[in-house]
């Protein structure tokens, strides 16, 4: 049976501590609310969310029953085990929601669902997606550039679907856009037993956004002579 909470949004602020990789006891799942046009994006899904069970791993995920979210949570729960889903009021007014998991938040905003997510998982991996995916994956990843957070960062390969992002990101260090330590501070593959193992593993990177910046600043430096 389906538990359903209602989270107003207090305005407050909320915990970006970390917790030992070792004992994740959450993964977080980023995806579609479509399937995409290659069943083997549902293949993964299927695959991630078996073992996730498996592993005894609770799924956090966005509450949804349609695409990849969809596909990913009914895994979770067809092997026996636990979904956290967090939407918006605006999602269930849309009848979009999952109403078979272990327990349904329901928030006021889109902002309040991600920073929820946040406190409620110990790692994030995502599926093929679109712009919400992007979204959410990357301000993860820029709450890890900032420091605000400890958790590790995967981007769950189907096919390449995500290789010309991440030429997108070595492209980024390449142009002093992005340093090299944080570029190198998330996972990409396709192989959902190394992804686990690398978050459990997990280490942060101690590169300083501001670093070279500063540096710069500091000798009246140009960036060709750093």
């Amino acid at each position: 049976m389906t538990s359903t909470k209602q989270t107003a949004h207090s305005g407050a602020p909320f915990s970006f501590a970390a917790r030992d990789n070792r004992h994740m006891k959450t993964i977080c799942v980023y995806c579609g609310s479509n399937a995409g046009s290659d069943p083997a994006y549902a293949s993964q899904a299927k695959a991630l969310g078996a073992r996730l069970a498996a592993d005894n791993l609770a799924l956090v995920y966005g509450g949804g029953n349609v695409g990849l979210m969809g596909i990913v949570a009914d895994a979770v729960l067809a092997n026996g085990g636990e979904v956290i889903g967090v939407i918006p009021q605006q999602l269930v007014d849309w009848e979009v929601a999952h109403r078979g998991v272990t327990r349904l938040e329901v928030v006021d905003s889109m902002h309040t669902r991600k920073a929820r997510m946040f406190e409620l998982s110990d790692g994030f991996v995502a599926l093929p997606g679109g712009f919400g995916t992007l979204d959410e994956m990357f301000e993860m990843l820029t709450w890890r550039q900032l420091g605000l957070g400890k958790k590790p960062c995967a981007f769950l390969d189907v096919n390449g679907f995500w290789q010309p992002l991440m030429t997108m990101l070595d492209t980024m260090v390449r142009e002093r856009f992005l340093h090299a330590a944080q570029r190198n501070d998330l996972w990409h593959g396709s192989d959902i037993d190394t992804l686990l193992a690398w978050m459990r593993g997990y280490v942060p990177a101690q590169a300083d956004k501001w670093l070279d910046e500063k540096r710069r600043g500091q000798l009246k430096l140009t960036p060709e002579d750093v």
